[in-house]
C-alpha cells in the first residue's frame, strides 16, 4: 500500500492589496507583479484587464459591458511527506469567482488557470540541463516528470482538494515557441477557433504525465491560441462562464508576460509559429520583470533539490514506485457511492 502524504490548502486574495507571502514561488506572474514601486497600479490595471476581457466575452444580457467582475484567489498547496508537521510548498494555482452584479450573485469560476510548481522548476532547471550536459543523444532523462505527475494526481485525489473544489483544474498556458500550430474548422462559441499541432512539446508531454490532455483554442479577438490542459472533457465539463473566467484571467497574464505573442497587433493565421522575436506588438503599461522570472526558476529548482528531493528521496522513490493512480480513483469513487 502506498504511503499517505498530507496535503493542506491555503488561499489569499489577489487584489490591489496583495502582498506575496515569504513562501510563495516568486517566479509566478502574480507575485512578480506585486512588488516594487508600481505594485498597486500594476494590480489595479491587471484586474481591470481581466474584468474588461470577461465582459467582452460574456456579452449576452450585458449591454453596458460591466455586468461581471472577477475575483482571483491564489491557491497554495503544501505537502507533509513524513507526517511530522514539516511541509513543502508543492503547487500554486488560481481560483476565480465571478460576481454577477445584475443578479447580485456569486458564481464559481475556474480552478487551475495558472500553474506554478517547485518540482517542475527542479525538473526543467536542474535535472534537464544536467542530463543534456552529460548525454546529448537523449533529449530527456528516463522517468522525466513522473514523480511530479504522480504528486499532482495524488493532490487531485486527496481529501483536501475534494473538500475545497468540485471540479478538476484547467491549466491555461502559452503555446510553445518551438512548434507550429494549424487552424482547424472547429469553432467553439466561447473558446473560439481550435488549432492543432502534430508534434507535442516537452511541456505537453510533461502535463500528460500529470493526467492532463491539451487542446489549443484562439478566443474571439485574441492574437494567438492558448494551450488548455485538462482532465475529462474541456467542452462539456465546464460552463461558458467558467471557461471565460480562465480565458480572461490567463490571457491577461500572457499579454503582460508575452506581449510579442498575446498582445501582437495581428492575429495568428492558418499556420502559426509563435515567436518572442516578433516586433509588431503593443505593451500593456504594466511593469513586469521577465528576466527575473527566468533567473528565479533556476534558484527555485535548486531550492527544491535541497529542501525536498534530497531529504525525502528514498521516501519519494518508494512512494512513486508503488503509487497507482487508477486504484486511487477507484477508491475515491467507492467512497462517493458509500457517502451517497
Amino acid at each position: 500500500m502506498s504511503k499517505e502524504f498530507t496535503c493542506s490548502i491555503k488561499r489569499i486574495r489577489f487584489d490591489e492589496n496583495y502582498q506575496p507571502a515569504d513562501s510563495t514561488r516568486l517566479t509566478t506572474n502574480f507575485a512578480n507583479l506585486a512588488r516594487g514601486e508600481h505594485r498597486e497600479e500594476n494590480l489595479r490595471k491587471t484586474l481591470r484587464m481581466i474584468n474588461n476581457r470577461f465582459n467582452a466575452l460574456a456579452h449576452w444580457d450585458n449591454l453596458t459591458a460591466d455586468r461581471y467582475s472577477v475575483e482571483v484567489d491564489i491557491i497554495s498547496v503544501d505537502m507533509d511527506v513524513e507526517g511530522n508537521g514539516h511541509t513543502f510548498p508543492i503547487i500554486e494555482t488560481l481560483q476565480t469567482t465571478i460576481v454577477d452584479h445584475k443578479d447580485n450573485k456569486r458564481i464559481d469560476g475556474m480552478i487551475g488557470n495558472s500553474f506554478s510548481s517547485y518540482v517542475r522548476d527542479y525538473d526543467f532547471s536542474v535535472v534537464l540541463p544536467e542530463h543534456r550536459d552529460k548525454n546529448l543523444a537523449s533529449i530527456t532523462p528516463d522517468n522525466f516528470g513522473e514523480l511530479h505527475g504522480k504528486l499532482f494526481q495524488y493532490l487531485l485525489n486527496s481529501e483536501a482538494y475534494n473538500a475545497n473544489f468540485h471540479k478538476k483544474p484547467v491549466i491555461c498556458l502559452s503555446v510553445s515557441t518551438s512548434k507550429a500550430y494549424y487552424r482547424t474548422a472547429n469553432q467553439h462559441p466561447v473558446l473560439g477557433v481550435e488549432y492543432r499541432q502534430d508534434d507535442y512539446s516537452l511541456t505537453d508531454d510533461y502535463f500528460h504525465k500529470m493526467g492532463l490532455t491539451v487542446r489549443y483554442f484562439m478566443p474571439e479577438n485574441s492574437s494567438a491560441p492558448l494551450a488548455f490542459y485538462f482532465a475529462g472533457d474541456l467542452l462539456s465539463d465546464y460552463t461558458d462562464l467558467e471557461l471565460i473566467s480562465a480565458i480572461s484571467t490567463m490571457e491577461t497574464f500572457q499579454k503582460i508576460y508575452r506581449p510579442e505573442i498575446y498582445n501582437a497587433n495581428s492575429s495568428a493565421g492558418e499556420v502559426y509559429q509563435p515567436s518572442l522575436k516578433y516586433q509588431d506588438y503593443s505593451l500593456t503599461q504594466i511593469v513586469y520583470d521577465r528576466a527575473e522570472r527566468s533567473q528565479m526558476a533556476v534558484t527555485q529548482g535548486k531550492f527544491t533539490e535541497e529542501q525536498f528531493i534530497k531529504p525525502y528521496q528514498a521516501i519519494l522513490e518508494e512512494w512513486a514506485a508503488s503509487y497507482d493512480v487508477t486504484s486511487e480513483v477507484a477508491k475515491k469513487n467507492v467512497s462517493k457511492k458509500q457517502a451517497a
